[in-house]
């Protein structure tokens, strides 16, 4: 049931709305953050689905990949496919400082992460490296987490996982490239210790960050560790080694 918080929250933006009349992030038409016709146009990442990846597969299961090296969290899920409207969206939050969009795909996720029906204590997003979130000023993936915790009566602890080490951008690495990037690049907090953590990501490629998130947070003591993205990048988008 969504509480007070939440409601207050998206009064806020709301209300902002009406003193700086939005455009919607999917397609630009004025006057909403997130249109009707972007919302029916989202690709949700739904059928059969690997139990721990979440990648689409022809069976039930474990895929091939996650049996040969299997992630470290329980379990990854993606409310969609990393293509338009939501890929433009995303880009508008991270890139065009339009942190409004935040509280809108946050709206639209709500129902899909309480059908995971995950038993969850703690929301984390993937924190930023120092630099990088001094120069944009804010964390993306906070932007969402934070409503969504809320409307889920969960509560939003961004500072129980932070950076150990700065890493270079995960933008055309290998899978093998990915994974080596961010070992060893996070470190969980006290307050993690015997908790179910969700962390979250805005999009997800081969899982490598969310991997290393997950192993941070088990070696700082946590009892469950699931990881959620808004979207997810698949094979076809001509990463084959996925």
């Amino acid at each position: 049931m969504k509480n007070w918080k939440y409601t207050l929250y998206r009064s806020c933006w709301d209300m902002l709305d009406l003193l700086f009349p939005p455009e919607c992030g999917g397609c630009g038409t004025a006057g909403s953050r997130w249109c009707i016709d972007c919302q029916k146009r989202v690709i949700l990442l739904n059928g059969i689905l690997c139990d721990i990846c979440g990648l689409p597969q022809v069976r039930a299961g474990v895929c091939d990949a996650c049996r040969l090296d299997r992630p470290v969290y329980r379990a990854l899920r993606a409310w969609s496919v990393f293509e338009d409207p939501v890929q433009k969206a995303l880009h508008k939050l991270k890139y065009r400082r339009d942190i409004s969009m935040g509280v809108s795909l946050a709206s639209q996720m709500v129902t899909f992460v309480s059908d995971l029906n995950w038993q969850i204590d703690l929301i984390l997003p993937i924190p930023l490296g120092r630099q990088r979130f001094k120069e944009r000023g804010y964390n993306q993936v906070g932007m969402i987490a934070k409503p969504l915790a809320l409307a889920l009566n969960m509560r939003y602890a961004p500072n129980e996982l932070f950076r150990r080490k700065e890493t270079r951008s995960q933008v055309g690495l290998t899978k093998l490239e990915r994974k080596a990037n961010v070992q060893n690049a996070f470190q969980g907090g006290a307050g993690v210790i015997g908790k179910s953590i969700l962390v979250m990501d805005d999009v997800s490629t081969t899982g490598s960050t969310l991997s290393a998130a997950a192993e941070a947070l088990y070696s700082s003591g946590a009892k469950n560790v699931y990881a959620l993205t808004v979207a997810r990048a698949l094979p076809h988008h001509g990463l084959g080694h996925v």
